[in-house]
């Protein structure tokens, strides 16, 4: 089990054995008994990132979810200010962030060079659309800025005890986004020595078993324009009917890539 830093390292380890190293420059080592839950565990943080919610019966059916579309778009910045989210008011609204908490052990953070697997944290932004949509721009930053912030070394530990306690409860899923940044991973940069990286990133939408989370993963297209790819899945007649809808709102200027009902499960 690893994250997106963990497997960066990886990434990182391999290509330069490829290009004839002996073994990596970074040595891997365990140290996962860092973020091992206590004995006995108790919960000191708030995870609304695990409350349970009752769902609305617009999502995608449980039976839907075996045949599903992968598809990918591209977004510049001209995109991304053109498109707006409509939705119930009142409706309770979350932006979740995978946060990478390996700097927030302020003990000793240098444990974690070399560390290969997983230390991330799902952390909420939780308003209303109304507030969302009623509020400038930096209302949201601030939402998030703080959410991302509460992840802390005692957040961790409260994690790893909530996961023991709950007995590893899904995330909530009900009316959320659940976005990873990848933009910062610099996957583009791990060298093989067979020349240029064309593409560094995931392969499909989803996030585990959940299918409505995202990647931010930077791209340069085929015209040379940097911009963004969210990888998205979707079953086959949703997919359509979004890309058209949003085609048509970016001026039929947006290039979707897409595979068909049966994808890739590894992200590698």
């Amino acid at each position: 089990m690893g994250d997106a830093a963990g497997l960066r390292q990886f990434m990182i380890a391999w290509a330069e054995m490829a290009r004839g190293a002996n073994q990596p420059s970074i040595q891997p080592v365990w140290n996962r008994e860092i973020l091992m839950a206590r004995d006995p565990p108790y919960i000191t943080c708030n995870h609304r990132e695990y409350e349970q919610i009752l769902s609305p019966n617009t999502y995608i059916k449980e039976e839907d979810t075996t045949i599903v579309v992968h598809q990918s778009f591209f977004f510049t910045p001209a995109h991304i200010a053109v498109i707006r989210c409509l939705i119930e008011p009142d409706e309770e609204v979350r932006m979740m962030c995978i946060v990478n908490a390996r700097s927030r052990f302020s003990a000793n953070p240098s444990l974690f060079v070399g560390y290969y697997g997983n230390c991330i944290a799902f952390s909420a932004a939780v308003t209303t659309a109304k507030e969302l949509c009623g509020n400038q721009l930096g209302y949201a930053v601030e939402l998030i800025r703080k959410a991302k912030t509460q992840v802390t070394e005692e957040y961790m530990h409260s994690l790893a005890d909530f996961m023991v306690i709950k007995e590893r409860c899904l995330f909530t899923t009900g009316r959320t986004c659940i976005v990873s940044d990848w933009t910062r991973a610099n996957f583009s940069e791990v060298n093989f020595g067979w020349g240029e990286t064309i593409y560094g990133g995931v392969v499909k939408g989803g996030i585990g078993s959940y299918l409505g989370g995202t990647y931010i993963v930077p791209h340069k297209n085929a015209k040379g324009e940097e911009g963004l790819i969210l990888p998205i899945c979707l079953p086959p007649e949703d997919m359509k009917r979004f890309a058209k809808e949003l085609d048509d709102m970016l001026g039929n200027q947006n290039y979707p890539t897409m595979s068909g009902p049966s994808f890739i499960l590894s992200t590698l």
